[in-house]
């Protein structure tokens, strides 16, 4: 191994500095396990991430992903780091690279040496257990000082170029504190600024795109469950539709027609914004008749100031008023926003529907959700939106909080 990296070395460039707004991190370990517990480390602290598990797959990686850092797991019974170390010099790799591995570790030590001596950007390696604060100090000269510029990115691109997920939010019992759903939310995952809101790239309504993009979340999110189904966390899932989509010619149809038939599918909750919901009352009044018989409700969402627009009718085709967050978080010490979260839980209650509070940040949020008589909560107190696979073992914890 050694003549080879020498060789490789008397030719590699050493030159540095291939940035992208975003950093890029690939990890490189034999363990499935290890690789998604550091990549998913990696991307709390921003970094694009791309997993390998063995020399072949990181070539590759340096190939197409021009990674600005690569994690090297070390351990005893996993991958050989020398034909590793071999191919990052055969590509002439120009980023850092930080190894991983167990305290007084002799591999770790001996990776280490060799690959200064060929010319590898080392970073001091990270020995286990670590702190995250402790990963971010090690590749804190690769994360940018400035927040990158806000991307305009077109939809239909990023449909076409499948950079677009869902990422999924808890929804919490209010009183046993125990998940009981979860709602989807778009998100895009750029190959060069990383994970982008949708704020960016949520089309005008009027856009040809907008029926393209419903249709992905709706499509995306029947998969999701089946995934879930397939770990053994089925979960309830919500989506958000626009009310003009529904609108369309057979599409209440066909999303009746797309829902899962397994009998441990427990409903699909389709989210409307307040505004469409009461602009649209008489329209989603039929729609509903037509979609509980497939096991799918529909839910205000964002229902704030306006909520007196829903007084005085016989009935309302929702299964679920959702307070605005803007009115929840922090509503224990505003007197404003606790008279209208009141007010919403009320209305729900003479329907005889379910409230949810989101935007409960606190546990003061969540003592006032309670007071207020809220069913279920939703909000970073219990977790951000997060990416499918890391939803899906966060599911395998009963309750969210102690």
């Amino acid at each position: 191994m050694d003549d080879g990296i020498v060789e490789l070395a008397a030719r590699r460039t050493v030159t540095f500095g291939r940035r992208k707004v975003t950093p890029r991190a690939c990890v490189a370990d034999g363990k499935r396990h290890l690789r998604a517990f550091l990549a998913e480390v990696l991307e709390d602290l921003g970094f694009i991430t791309t997993e390998c598990g063995s020399a072949d797959e990181l070539q590759a990686v340096l190939t197409n992903e021009l990674p600005d850092l690569i994690l090297l797991g070390i351990a005893p019974d996993g991958i050989e780091p020398g034909k590793f170390l071999e191919t990052l010099v055969r590509e002439a790799f120009d980023g850092k690279v930080l190894a991983v591995g167990a305290r007084e570790s002799i591999i770790v030590k001996a990776v280490q040496q060799v690959g200064e001596e060929y010319g590898l950007a080392m970073l001091p390696p990270l020995t286990t257990p670590f702190a995250a604060e402790t990963l971010r100090e090690r590749v804190t000269m690769l994360l940018p000082e400035e927040p990158a510029p806000s991307p305009a990115v077109h939809v239909g691109e990023a449909l076409h170029a499948g950079w677009l997920e869902l990422w999924y939010q808890s929804k919490i019992d209010a009183r046993t504190l125990v998940r009981c759903g979860a709602e989807a939310l778009v998100r895009m995952r750029h190959p060069t600024w990383g994970v982008v809101p949708p704020a960016y790239f949520i089309p005008e309504p009027h856009d040809p795109h907008f029926r393209d993009l419903s249709e992905f979340v709706i499509e995306r999110a029947v998969q999701d469950w089946h995934y879930l189904l397939e770990r053994q966390s089925p979960v309830d899932l919500s989506i958000n539709l626009p009310a003009p989509y529904l609108k369309e010619p057979q599409a209440v149809r066909e999303l009746c027609r797309r829902v899962p038939t397994h009998p441990a599918f427990g409903g699909l909750t389709i989210e409307i914004a307040s505004e469409e919901a009461i602009r649209d009352l008489e329209f989603l009044t039929e729609a509903a008749r037509e979609m509980r018989f497939h096991n799918i409700g529909l839910s205000i969402d964002n229902l704030g100031a306006n909520w007196p627009e829903l007084m005085g009718l016989d009935k309302i085709p929702f299964m679920k008023l959702k307070a605005d967050r803007q009115f929840v978080t922090g509503c224990g010490d505003d007197r404003l926003k606790r008279t209208v979260c009141r007010h919403i839980v009320e209305l729900a209650q003479s329907y005889g529907v379910l409230t949810i509070a989101e935007g409960v940040e606190s546990r003061a949020d969540l003592v006032s959700a309670n007071e207020l008589g809220f069913d279920l909560v939703q909000g970073f107190l219990f977790g951000k939106p997060m990416p499918l696979k890391k939803f899906a073992r966060s599911t395998l914890t009963r309750t969210v909080i102690e």
